[in-house]
């Protein structure tokens, strides 16, 4: 058996997994975020560890008698606290992806490079996001943070330090430091010290199916061995493309949740103006021989929870949701919505961008709005498609899609007749947590490669949805005649 660890923005899961990829038993919690006095927001590392601990030991004790093999730990990607080396404990808190404090750093970071140079090293256009922008602000806010015992750890580094006591860091999280160099696997130490940081203060970096280490005598009381290895499977995004099958070049798939993401691949190649252009990111596949491009929208499913928010007395059930969008006509509603609640991602990333309603009438009721909002989200998405499309220079004809959107039969309809292409559902309950299984496991040997651990894990269910064609006519003009010159509008409004 595997033990796979999510740390995900709203839930911490862990899981037990079958060699073939199949989920024994899982638990999930919430991710509880604090609202620091000065108005910032982040997670308490030893509240983490400790529900890690305990979630890890009740997934064995519900196992029973059974034997774990490797542990695999996937997590959120720019995540991230720094851990002082000498005493193991941490020195600041874990600033999620989401928090904004750092935007003032950005800026600075932004006005002391070259973009274009550094996204051909880096694969990523500078955000508030990233590790550097986080470590400079938590620098400005307390100077003698960053001594030199001191390191930047992802919250999957975090979590397997607690297991095995080893510091590492796997690429696909380092990358989202904005100090990793893709194209020669490396900290880029020019760039760190023009900021006045040593290229120590960040990890040694390792494959994914290199172990970080095995579980110490101190944490065999959570009823695992002392012996077994432990992996860091990686960005969430990219680990969950693994178990929904995408390890082939020219492959898709799209992550529904609270934010949305397009996550494609093709073979490794020296990064272009056209991908600078797309403002997608870009990045090194756990594959060797791939690459990956990847475009988010942060609020997709924020957007419906929203909705679910204000249309009703209380929040809409996901029923009364279902019934509402029963209710909507077939034919497209001709409302426009811009989903730009956080701001808007690619292929025109713009954190002070808002939300927008555009054509609303009086006939118009909750049902419609409901819809309008599954219609722009899936415009939006639209967008990175063919950001992506220009950018690789191939054609996406299908998608691969997974998450808890999924569930939502209105809003997958009109996700394919807008798009035009199938959309493929597998019945992949945990997509991250499997690929971290997998991951673990082929580290382990049970597989001979990761594109073996995806071709022979255990192939679930799967439909396929295909797109209404009148409907997606009616659609395509919508989106080249109103959406696409609209959204022009807001932008430079």
């Amino acid at each position: 058996m595997i033990i796979a660890i999510d740390i995900g923005t709203t839930n911490l899961k862990v899981g037990l997994y079958g060699e073939d990829g199949s989920m024994v038993t899982s638990l999930i919690s919430p991710m509880k975020p604090f609202l620091h006095k000065d108005q910032f927001t982040y997670f308490d590392p030893e509240v983490l560890w400790k529900k890690t601990a305990d979630q890890i030991l009740e997934v064995v004790r519900q196992a029973g008698d059974t034997t774990v093999y490797a542990i695999g730990i996937t997590s959120m990607a720019e995540s991230g606290l720094l851990v002082n080396r000498k005493t193991g404990k941490p020195c600041s808190y874990i600033i999620p992806w989401f928090e904004s404090c750092s935007l003032q750093q950005a800026n600075f970071i932004q006005d002391n490079i070259d973009p274009k140079e550094h996204f051909y090293k880096t694969g990523l256009h500078l955000s508030y996001k990233f590790g550097m922008s986080k470590l400079l602000w938590l620098r400005e806010r307390e100077p003698e943070i960053i001594d030199e015992h001191v390191v930047w750890m992802s919250v999957s580094s975090y979590i397997a330090y607690c297991l095995t006591g080893k510091i590492a860091e796997e690429r696909t999280l380092a990358a989202r430091t904005f100090a990793y160099r893709m194209d020669k696997q490396e900290w880029d130490n020019p760039f760190l010290r023009n900021f006045g940081l040593r290229s120590e203060l960040f990890p040694q970096v390792t494959h994914c199916l290199e172990p970080v280490g095995s579980v110490t005598t101190e944490v065999s009381n959570l009823g695992i061995h002392q012996n077994i290895n432990v992996y860091l499977a990686g960005h969430d995004h990219i680990c969950a493309s693994l178990a929904a099958g995408v390890a082939a070049s020219g492959k898709v798939y799209n992550s529904m949740g609270t934010a949305e993401t397009l996550v494609g691949t093709f073979e490794q190649r020296r990064l272009q103006p056209l991908d600078y252009d797309s403002k997608l990111s870009f990045g090194l596949h756990p594959i060797d021989r791939l690459y990956f491009w990847m475009g988010g929208h942060s609020a997709s499913g924020g957007s419906v929870e929203w909705m679910r928010q204000i249309l009703g007395e209380g929040k809409l059930t996901y029923e009364e949701v279902n019934s509402l969008l029963k209710k909507a006509p077939n034919d497209p509603t001709g409302i426009i919505y811009f989903p730009y609640l956080s701001g808007s991602g690619a292929p025109y990333p713009n954190p002070d961008m808002t939300a927008a309603f555009i054509g609303l009438m009086r006939k118009h009721n909750k049902s419609d709005l409901l819809k309008a909002v599954l219609e722009g989200n899936a415009y939006q998405m639209e967008m990175i498609r063919e950001a992506a499309e220009i950018a690789t220079e191939t054609l996406v004809n299908e998608m691969v899609v997974i998450g808890g959107g999924v569930h939502n039969s209105h809003w997958i309809q009109v996700k394919a007749d807008i798009s035009g292409i199938g959309l493929i559902l597998p019945e992949i309950p945990e997509a991250a947590m499997r690929g971290a299984a997998l991951v673990a496991a082929t580290g382990e040997g049970i597989y001979s490669s990761l594109e073996d651990a995806v071709s022979q894990a255990r192939t679930d269910l799967k439909r396929t949805i295909q797109p209404n064609d009148t409907q997606h006519l009616i659609y395509g003009a919508l989106y080249e005649n109103k959406y696409k010159p609209l959204r022009r509008m807001l932008e430079n409004g």
